[in-house]
């Protein structure tokens, strides 16, 4: 990995949020690379629910201050940093009032999904890929982690599709357990095509829940990790018939070799 550029997209990430099967493995994988001489950058949405006095996280003045456009809406674009002292590993916040200000991830207290979790979604993949560009940071390979990270492929490769910055850039999902239950907003396939992204390309999110989140992400995707045991029989289907590199489920304990022999011989080749 010595000198490859990897930037990790991720839903959810330990120390800032609590363990999970998601938040460990993005918290792992960029520890690899950093320790293998890569160079990586981490984002991920600053959720209410993160600490932001204890973990020391601070907005990035010069980053932030852009406006999205989310099915037609201005909304601000507030980057943050923080570090994770002991690895020397620097995560960057996407952070919006409207969408993140709540101090919960994806649920209210009843267990129920936030009804505006469709433009959450929207609104991280393109903050973070509006934030790399300002950093002017071109990553070798893109890794995707966690279900709200799921439309930065599909955004890379068809809204972002002429930005020179990523021309070369592999893009990576890794493909979890089931990430919610139920369906996200009946019109999120609309509000992406008010991004110029044509329908046929999302058809299967009419029905927007997990596992067809996962299949758009996995089809603008240059290659798959199965990073769970246990996946969704349609999914697991789905994936088997793609024309790509997958890589079978690898236990954390194992993952190092395998992760980076995958990068660099079926991503990178």
């Amino acid at each position: 990995m010595n000198g490859k550029k990897i930037l990790f997209v991720s839903s959810e990430l330990v120390p800032y949020l609590p363990e999970n099967e998601v938040s460990l493995m993005s918290y792992e994988a960029p520890r690899m690379v950093n320790s293998n001489g890569g160079q990586i950058r981490i984002f991920m949405p600053r959720f209410g629910n993160i600490n932001e006095r204890r973990h020391q996280l601070h907005e990035v003045i010069r980053l932030s201050g852009m406006n999205l456009v989310i099915n037609d809406m201005d909304m601000p674009l507030i980057i943050k940093v923080a570090s994770i002292p002991k690895e020397r590993i620097q995560v960057y916040f996407i952070d919006n009032e409207e969408y993140f200000k709540r101090k919960a991830t994806f649920t209210n207290e009843e267990g129920a999904l936030f009804p505006d979790n469709d433009e959450r979604a929207i609104f991280f993949a393109k903050g973070v890929v509006e934030t790399v560009k300002k950093l002017n940071w071109s990553p070798d390979i893109i890794h995707v982690h966690g279900w709200m990270a799921s439309l930065v492929p599909l955004y890379l490769k068809q809204y972002y599709a002429d930005e020179p910055l990523f021309a070369d850039s592999k893009i990576v999902t890794s493909v979890y357990g089931s990430g919610f239950d139920g369906e996200l907003d009946a019109e999120l396939h609309k509000k992406i095509a008010f991004d110029g992204i044509a329908e046929e390309q999302i058809n299967v999110l009419q029905s927007p829940d997990y596992n067809n989140l996962l299949k758009v992400a996995v089809d603008f995707s240059d290659a798959v990790i199965l990073a769970a045991e246990e996946i969704p029989e349609e999914l697991q289907q789905y994936i088997s018939n793609l024309q790509k590199p997958v890589l079978p489920y690898v236990s954390i304990q194992e993952f190092e070799e395998a992760y980076a022999n995958f990068y660099n011989t079926e991503v990178l080749k």
